[in-house]
């Protein structure tokens, strides 16, 4: 493997191998052409490429083929970069283990996704969809809808999409309650969640997938809301025991519910999910707005250009917990 620090775009730059995991379409690595070998692969090949790569692009951070192909005999890339949030796909117990530093798209999906939950939530209130099945059947029908102002949201997950979640739901004049693994300032702990959900107007899942975090919404979770409460999934489909949310959207336990991220992935067409009351189902599309693909294309890019002179990289995820760390 070649040392970091060769890569100057001199002659023998292209020693550096960088193995992309393909998805379609394929990220924007012109600026690459000329001073880095560049090899694509698919979930067929990536185990037989990966002991050539310096460097792996997860571009189709929905596949679960690095988790799959890592174990396996050769040398491993010494830096991993995905373009998502979540690395959860990723993670193996040889991967943690190793030295190989990992990257992900930290800064590119947090608006985005915030904006989608504020929309979410306005049209909930707003009952958007009421007056859609109204317009659609002819009639004139007068209804009073809930101010947004005022209501209260638990915002669960306080890394940065968390965080701009609930700066966008305070700008409506919702009172958002952060809660995160550790307590700190801003910032409740685990210990508080149950309390917190019983008082929540618009409860808010954007915590990575961990040990800790997987299957959290429970029947007890979901039991603990006000049957006003309105529940939002944009982090991971495994944080929510899928039919525990049926039955409490069934019984009407809660209010109603919002999924953009799903235990089975796309969602199979016989999944109750579909057709239960109260539920609104996305496909996994609550941080891709137009442009996006180009955003993390320029974004691995510019963590390349800084890997290559062997400076530090920014968005190294902690292995162990399997996110960013926050330094504030």
């Amino acid at each position: 493997m070649t040392d970091v620090n060769d890569v100057t775009g001199a002659p023998g730059a292209r020693d550096v191998t960088l193995l992309v995991l393909d998805a379609e379409p394929l990220p924007r690595l012109g600026s690459l052409t000329g001073r880095t070998r560049i090899l694509h692969g698919d979930e067929s090949t990536i185990e037989s490429q990966l002991p050539e790569a310096d460097v792996l692009l997860v571009w189709d951070f929905l596949s679960d083929a690095v988790r799959r192909a890592w174990p396996g005999p050769g040398a491993r890339p010494r830096w991993v970069h995905t373009a998502s949030a979540g690395v959860d796909h990723l993670m193996c117990p040889e991967l943690t283990a190793s030295d190989t530093v990992v990257t992900n798209a930290r800064g590119i999906f947090e608006t985005p996704i915030a904006e989608y939950v504020a929309g979410l939530v306005l049209a909930a209130a707003k009952d958007f969809h009421g007056t859609n099945e109204l317009q659609r059947q002819r009639r004139w029908q007068h209804r009073e809808t809930r101010r947004v102002a005022g209501t209260r949201a638990v915002v669960v997950g306080s890394g940065p999409i968390g965080r701009a979640v609930a700066a966008t739901l305070e700008g409506l004049g919702v009172k958002v309650a952060l809660t995160g693994r550790t307590a700190r300032a801003g910032v409740h702990g685990p210990e508080d969640l149950m309390p917190l959900l019983a008082g929540a107007d618009w409860v808010v899942a954007a915590a990575p997938l961990t040990g800790a975090t997987r299957g959290m919404f429970d029947a007890r979770a979901f039991d603990a809301m006000s049957p006003s409460a309105y529940f939002i999934n944009v982090g991971r489909g495994q944080l929510v025991v899928e039919d525990d949310l049926l039955a409490a959207l069934r019984k009407r336990w809660i209010g109603g519910a919002a999924l953009d991220v799903f235990e089975q992935e796309p969602l199979p067409p016989e999944s109750p999910l579909w057709d239960v009351p109260g539920l609104i189902v996305s496909p996994h599309m609550s941080g891709d707005v137009v442009g996006w693909r180009d955003e993390l294309s320029a974004q691995f890019l510019e963590l390349y250009d800084l890997w290559a002179a062997g400076k530090p990289l920014p968005n190294v995820v902690d292995k162990n917990v399997g996110y960013v760390p926050l330094h504030d």
